[in-house]
């Protein structure tokens, strides 16, 4: 494929990479105005968001065989099309039940477009042979962080459901502009081998021998994207509340909680290719996973809002690159059924936590609660220490 249609193609995915964190941004930070306007408890809140986890995870099981059929490029349009126009519904509804089931629809399509446009991504890597998936998740840091910092100003003044239609007809404008893009296209074939690539550093294989410990390996780094995936949907859905509620926050001032993490994982995940380079995926991992960890301590425990604020950021920092990583490396060892794993698992840990959020919220408190983040990515961090020590025993003992 031509320079030109890849350097179209990478715009036109990272489009929909912001497009996806733009609407998903959006939606979170009006969590508060439509709890009260359903009169929905934490508890009951968290029913409702497991409508969204049980939409992305069915889907997501769904969306791999749906790529190999039809493509990941028309997967991805169709998806992007049922968020826009689903993200207008949990306004309009007036009880639980109701948010719960267009809360499913909206999941059904974040959790396809999701793991559509990571498959897109793996496709474009291969042809590029260049480890740009950190730029990608980068461009979904920036879409939530403008989403939830334009949610933010329109909160004082501006309804849930004009907001959120305002959102639909950005997210049908963008995905008209870059569909058509990616419908013109299809996927790359992956670049030949260069005779020499000096100092990139090369991909591992599991073809042939192996294959059973390569996908021990997936699952092991779908786990490292499930913990640290976690504490991006407890943030997203939770954080707001948390500083409204617990640190009497105004709704704008709580709107950008979200705006701070999302602006701190963009910078984390655009010098995310020079941080891996200098300390390679092992310690970049270890260094990430215990950064969130002692930051989501701070976010959680602290008590005043400005020291909350700085805790998100800290979080946002070490939590930026883990998911690219362990995505990326995924698909190193196993391909694209590799990536459908690890995005699985990752995207099931971010919206599975909300609601898990919310019944340890009714139980305890919400700031304890938000402290689970803090331990799923001191485990993230632990995990990588494990693969590191794993892989040098595997290097002495080899001929």
């Amino acid at each position: 494929m031509p320079g030109d249609d890849l350097t179209r193609l990478r715009i036109a995915i990272t489009a929909f990479f912001a497009l996806d964190g733009f609407v998903f941004a959006g939606w979170v930070v009006r969590i508060p105005a439509v709890k009260e306007q359903i009169g929905a408890s934490a508890g009951d809140l968290g029913l409702a968001l497991l409508g969204v986890s049980a939409g992305a995870v069915i889907t997501m099981t769904l969306t791999g065989r749906l790529c190999r059929r039809f493509g990941s490029h028309p997967v991805t349009v169709v998806c992007a099309v049922l968020l826009s126009l689903s993200v207008a519904l949990p306004p309009l509804t007036h009880s639980v039940l109701a948010l719960a089931l267009v809360l499913l629809l909206f999941g059904a399509a974040y959790g396809g477009m999701n793991v559509a446009f990571n498959s897109a991504a793996v496709d474009l890597i291969a042809a590029l042979r260049r480890p740009i998936m950190p730029v990608f998740h980068a461009a979904f840091s920036l879409g939530g962080m403008v989403g939830a910092g334009l949610g933010g100003l329109v909160a004082g003044f501006l309804s849930p459901t004009r907001h959120l239609l305002g959102l639909t007809v950005i997210g049908l404008l963008v995905t008209a502009a870059a569909g058509r893009t990616l419908l013109r296209h299809q996927p790359p074939a992956p670049a030949a081998p260069a005779p020499s690539e000096g100092r990139t550093p090369r991909l591992p294989k599991t073809r042939g021998p192996g294959r059973g410990r390569g996908r021990g390996l997936v699952t092991v780094f779908g786990l490292i994207a499930l913990c640290t995936a976690y504490g991006e949907g407890a943030l997203a859905d939770w954080g707001a509340l948390h500083l409204e509620q617990d640190l009497d926050a105004h709704p704008g001032v709580a709107a950008a909680g979200y705006s701070c993490f999302a602006l701190a994982m963009t910078v984390g995940r655009l010098t995310g290719t020079a941080l891996l380079q200098r300390l390679g995926p092992v310690r970049t991992v270890m260094a990430g996973g215990a950064t969130a960890a002692a930051g989501m301590l701070l976010g959680s425990l602290a008590p005043s809002v400005w020291a909350a604020l700085a805790g998100f950021a800290v979080t946002g920092l070490g939590l930026a690159n883990l998911f690219p990583i362990a995505v990326e490396r995924a698909g190193a060892l196993a391909g694209p059924g590799g990536v459908a794993v690890a995005s699985t698992l990752g995207y099931g840990g971010m919206l599975l936590g909300p609601p898990a959020i919310g019944f340890m919220a009714d139980w305890y408190s919400l700031p304890t609660a938000l402290t689970s983040v803090a331990v799923l990515a001191a485990v993230a961090s632990a995990i990588g220490c494990a693969i590191g020590i794993g892989a040098r025993r595997a290097a002495a003992v080899r001929p």
